[in-house]
């Protein structure tokens, strides 16, 4: 049976809820579907689960776009209740007769809800019961008499019909069976008695054979074995042509004597006279990080003009067409009663194919487009509005909701808050093999710096080679202390040393490098797990590159699904935010930020954009919309 059904606003008014029900629900399963599917942009779900300690719930929905009303029904999951689909349908279209703005409360609609439910329980036995298995026997006789009465050609029709290799076949007047390869001109012919005789091009079983006299002919057109040699002297001059002079390096000889040319090529900022120019550059060369500086948008008519003419234009279905041009005027300027989803399927289909093209993954896209048809089916078209305008502006404000961050992603506080309970804020960096976590660590130490703030970065990546070094190197740029161990060792334990470390030298951020790990590989997971758990970091970076497509989701979710399943706490620590990197690389292809974002639920915090310190920016939430919508 039903533990609940609520009917309340978009805004958050509750109108009714059903008084019946004795069972008081644990947890807050409506409040989680809210929160995490219906403000997140996945109400075209069928169903949403919530799993609480001692019972799991399977939770309904259905909107009413036109009144701004939304109708949740929630059971036992175990129970699959068939009634709950026809049951919320019921209730919309009954209680949308009632409605009226200015009342808040429906008492009299509970004896309505009564004779809906009984008479939806009523339908679904009957439904049971004219589709249980018995009824379908007498069907599967027929079937089986049939192929008895047509004999042995009819099997033979079965068979051919399933046949893999593209035939297809055709029953003849007098009872044979004649079948036809479309890759062939096969030359088929019926003789009088119902036989088939196959003609004499065809006389061989070995059709797929390869042809001797062809792969000659094929050799000869090569050139390496016509019989004249004249392949071979043209090989050769082509050879002699193509082949450049090769520019022989002189070998270095190592010896007890000094040597002549300068082997160190490494910038030396220690102490000597040009480390301090060096230094000086450094400083005064990279400038201010592009964190500090606010993006400014150039005017989106243009924008807006293509998106017209691709509206009315080339991504119009021809269905559209047939309209005509004073039908469409004259609902343009009339209104339409209300939205179906017939109507809205050729501008969501164009809207799917845009965010694609724009290096969405498919899955997220299909799913987007989904929401905004859940969210305008029913609506009534104003007047003077066309429908593919009023798509773009739903998935316009879709995509502005998903991007916008839901809490607070100011660093800054947080190392001062940090900082007055005397403990160093920490940050871990994790991600796949070569986006640029190191890079970008040192992008983010540089920012702090300019912020008078202390950074201590700690080596954990004790898996590559070359990875203390490079961030040795950096540290050394930027002039800030760094604390390593050298490699095989845990690095969990070092983090949790560094951390010490970091509180003993008065550090206010400690900057945790990790080696870089795909989704799958268990082993590599679990020790990031292990140093999540063990140091409980203020901040869970993920790094990913701007590049990638329908991968950003595998990433993300799977990072997401073994830092939950490896962890030994009962409340796992998951991915806070996300750094995007190579921005400067994907040109309008800014679909990965709304992937990863969709995925994890987790906001874009930095995005990485070139290879100086200073190349380092928030996330134009405003940009980045235009540009997947352009």
């Amino acid at each position: 049976m039903l533990e609940q059904l609520l009917i309340f606003t978009r805004g958050g008014l509750i109108l009714w809820t059903c008084n019946h029900f004795t069972n008081a629900l644990k947890g807050s399963p409506i409040d989680t579907l809210i929160r995490s599917c219906l403000l997140e942009e996945r109400s075209g779900a069928a169903s949403f689960t919530y799993d609480a300690p001692g019972a799991s719930y399977s939770l309904k929905w259905t909107f009413h776009n036109d009144l701004g009303l939304v109708f949740v029904a929630v059971y036992q999951r175990i129970l699959h209740l068939l009634y709950v689909d026809d049951l919320l349908a019921a209730v919309k279209r009954e209680f949308s007769r009632l409605y009226q703005p200015q009342n808040t409360a429906y008492r009299d609609f509970d004896e309505i809800f009564r004779q809906l439910q009984i008479e939806a329980e009523a339908r679904a036995e009957n439904f049971k019961k004219t589709n249980s298995l018995p009824a379908v026997a007498p069907q599967r006789k027929q079937q089986n008499a049939t192929w008895q009465g047509e004999g042995k050609n009819a099997g033979s029709e079965k068979k051919s019909d399933g046949d893999g290799d593209g035939k297809k076949g055709r029953r003849l007047e007098n009872g044979g069976f004649v079948v036809a390869n479309n890759n062939s001109n096969a030359n088929l012919k019926s003789s009088g008695n119902g036989s088939v005789n196959i003609g004499k091009e065809n006389e061989s079983a070995n059709i797929g054979a390869f042809d001797v006299n062809r792969l000659q002919k094929l050799k000869g057109k090569g050139g390496n074995g016509n019989g004249n040699g004249n392949g071979k002297k043209k090989v050769a001059v082509v050879a002699d042509k193509a082949e450049p002079k090769k520019v022989v390096k002189k070998n270095r000889v190592w010896d007890d004597s000094p040597p002549q040319a300068k082997l160190d090529f490494t910038d030396h900022l220690d102490g000597d006279e040009d480390g301090d120019k060096k230094v000086d550059f450094l400083a005064k060369e990279q400038g201010e990080s592009m964190m500090d500086k606010e993006e400014v948008l150039s005017s989106d008519s243009e924008d807006e003009e293509e998106d017209d003419d691709d509206d009315t234009g080339k991504n119009s279905k021809p269905e559209a067409k047939k309209k005509g041009w004073f039908s469409s005027m004259f609902q343009s300027i009339a209104g339409k009663a209300n939205l179906e989803k017939s109507d809205l399927e050729p501008a969501l289909k164009a809207l799917k194919d845009r965010l694609m093209t724009k290096n969405v993954a498919e899955e997220i896209a299909e799913k987007l487009c989904e929401s905004v048809a859940a969210s305008l089916e029913g609506k009534k078209l104003a007047s003077f509005t066309r429908i593919s305008s009023t798509v773009h502006t739903a998935m316009e404000d879709a995509l502005v909701r998903i991007l916008t961050p839901r809490r607070s992603i100011d660093i800054l506080r947080d190392v001062h808050a940090a900082k007055e309970q005397r403990k160093p804020y920490v940050v871990v960096f994790v991600g796949v093999n070569g986006v640029g976590k190191s890079t970008n660590l040192a992008k983010v130490a540089y920012w702090l710096l300019q912020h008078n703030t202390s950074v201590m970065m700690a080596a954990c990546d004790t898996f590559r080679s070359g990875a203390v070094e490079q961030l040795r190197t950096h540290a050394r740029r930027l002039q800030i202390p760094i604390f390593e161990k050298g490699y095989e060792k845990d690095p969990a334990i070092v983090a949790k040393e560094a951390i010490q470390e970091a509180s003993r030298n008065g550090s206010d951020v400690v900057l945790v490098d990790t080696a870089g790990r795909m989704q799958d590989n268990e082993p590599l997971m679990r020790a990031l797990s292990k140093l999540i758990y063990l140091n409980n970091p203020d901040l869970v970076l993920f790094v990913g590159e701007a590049l990638v497509g329908n991968d950003a989701v595998d990433q993300l979710s799977k990072f997401n699904q073994k830092l939950a399943d490896l962890s030994t706490s009962t409340t796992p620590r998951l991915i806070d935010g996300i750094l995007l990197t190579k921005f400067d690389t994907i040109d309008d292809k800014v679909g990965a930020a709304l992937s990863m974002v969709y995925v994890s639920g987790a906001p874009v915090m930095f995005v990485g954009c070139g290879q100086s310190y200073t190349d380092l920016k928030k996330l134009n939430v405003k940009s980045i919309v235009k540009t997947l919508l352009k």
